[in-house]
């Protein structure tokens, strides 16, 4: 069953133009109505239009209304069976609700990853990585944590790569790749300064690009050749990233665990070699 027509509208709706706005929200308002209703009915209800209806189709990356309403019925049977749903932490909220919030959240999250996840552009991808002379991992913040993430994975199956914490050195290292290498960025929004311009760098070296970033339109989804879009649900109380991170790593283990997979005789050598060197150097005899 087709699932993500909600995830999509929720990550899409800034990004959104006034009318094809008040289709997506009177969408998100009244899920169930909307089923009901053609084109005319939801522009007319919505003070929408039929034509931003379909426009909006099309930024949602759909064949058209029937495709949308489809997408929004599996999701309203997928929530009435698994009861899963974003819930808001408080700042008076009591300890036994913030553990289930925050993991219900995550859970969320990664649920409605999957419903948007493109898998032939995650394949794409993948590919790139296992063919890759060297990878850069960019990110800033709670996504540069990510591609150190990344990087620990990957060097650990003999994959050149780098994930500099510093962005001079992202930076000095982006202008360096070549037309063998991939530049893999990590951004939530998609418009940070600082990732966005080593992507900009990577690209003019030749490098092809990957970004993992919020589903919908933004600035580093643009930028580069393939954009695996997330969905995450952030508290209003957060300090930092919380289910925004968590999704991406767990994407990363995908990707890493797909390449791995892919090289397996080879890729089982090197995880035992770094193995064994870490419990024979590091490891209380």
């Amino acid at each position: 069953m087709l699932k993500g027509g909600l995830a999509r509208l929720r990550q899409s709706y800034p990004a959104l133009n006034p009318s094809e706005q008040k289709a997506a929200k009177f969408t998100l308002d009244h899920p169930e109505q909307m089923l009901q209703m053609t084109v005319s009915e939801l522009a007319e209800a919505s003070g929408s239009s039929q034509s931003a209806i379909i426009r909006l189709c099309k930024t949602l990356r759909m064949k058209g209304y029937q495709e949308l309403k489809l997408c929004v019925a599996g999701d309203l049977k997928d929530s009435s069976s698994t009861g899963d749903e974003y819930k808001e932490i408080n700042p008076n909220s009591d300890l036994p609700t913030v553990v289930a919030s925050v993991s219900n959240n995550t859970i969320f999250s990664i649920n409605e990853t999957l419903k948007v996840l493109d898998i032939q552009k995650l394949q794409q991808a993948i590919d790139l990585i296992e063919r890759a002379h060297r990878i850069d991992f960019f990110g800033t913040g709670a996504s540069q944590l990510v591609a150190c993430d990344a990087q620990v994975k990957f060097m650990r199956i003999n994959k050149a790569c780098t994930a500099y914490a510093d962005n001079h050195l992202q930076l000095t290292s982006a202008v360096t790749l070549t037309s063998g290498d991939v530049a893999v960025a990590f951004s939530n929004s998609g418009e940070t300064y600082q990732t966005i311009e080593c992507i900009k760098a990577a690209k003019q070296s030749g490098a092809k690009t990957i970004g993992i970033t919020r589903y919908g339109n933004n600035t580093l989804g643009q930028l580069v050749d393939f954009q695996i879009g997330i969905v995450s649900t952030e508290s209003d109380v957060r300090s930092a990233a919380t289910t925004s991170r968590i999704v991406q790593l767990n994407l990363v283990d995908i990707i890493y665990l797909a390449v791995a997979g892919y090289q397996y005789e080879s890729s089982l050598k090197y995880l035992n070699r770094s193995l064994d060197a870490i419990k024979n150097s590091f490891r209380v005899k």
